[in-house]
């Protein structure tokens, strides 16, 4: 009961801190929304670190999809989602995570952790700081894509692969360099968010098949 606590306790304060900031800075949509795809990735290793099990991991994943979902159709939540463009990010970024933690909570705890930072750390500063610094771009399936976020992406996902290999105690190896490849390509591909679920499904499959499993 203490650790379902402690997990609605994170997501209430990331909520509150998007409230917080949408009155500082109430032009800049995509920095709210950013918070919010930044901080949903914690969640998991923190899930692990209480040790949760993968049936409730599952039901709150669920619930929040759910909640997310209605979100799209109601409006309850309009901070959430409330950015210049159509987008169903969040609801694939939550949709991905069910997946992942149906496939590898026990199994493969460190490819499901993988695959939701690189989601949250990687694409969410690659948003921020392609969007917010100008640098040269270029446009995918009507998408903006910029040089600078495309960096951010690739070094982002390196470091996380690299941590995550070292903190599991596995070997690492030019692997790391593979995967970090794979999920900054996947995330050019981004109409309606869906590199939102595809970046965490691939890498984490990727990095449990030639790191795990190596």
């Amino acid at each position: 009961m203490l650790s379902i606590f402690l997990i609605i306790s994170y997501l209430i304060t990331i909520f509150s801190l998007t409230i917080i900031l949408k009155r500082l800075f109430p032009n800049n949509k995509e920095l709210l929304r950013k918070i919010i795809h930044i901080g949903i990735g914690p969640l998991v290793p923190l899930a692990q670190l209480i040790a949760i099990n993968q049936q409730t991991a599952q039901y709150l994943a669920g619930s929040i999809t759910i909640l997310i979902l209605l979100n799209y159709i109601y409006k309850l939540f309009p901070i959430i989602e409330d950015i210049d463009r159509k987008s169903y990010g969040t609801l694939f970024y939550c949709l991905s995570l069910f997946i992942l933690i149906s496939i590898y909570w026990d199994k493969d705890p460190l490819a499901l952790i993988t695959g939701s930072l690189i989601m949250s750390f990687g694409d969410g500063l690659a948003g921020l700081i392609g969007k917010n610094f100008p640098s040269k771009n270029w446009q995918i399936l009507k998408q903006k894509k910029s040089l600078l976020g495309t960096g951010t992406m690739f070094l982002v996902s390196f470091i996380v692969i690299i941590f995550v290999t070292y903190w599991g105690e596995l070997n690492i190896s030019f692997s790391c360099f593979y995967i970090a490849c794979i999920a900054t390509l996947l995330e050019q591909f981004s109409l309606m968010g869906i590199d939102n679920f595809t970046v965490p499904i691939v890498s984490a499959l990727v990095f449990n098949l030639l790191i795990t499993n190596l």
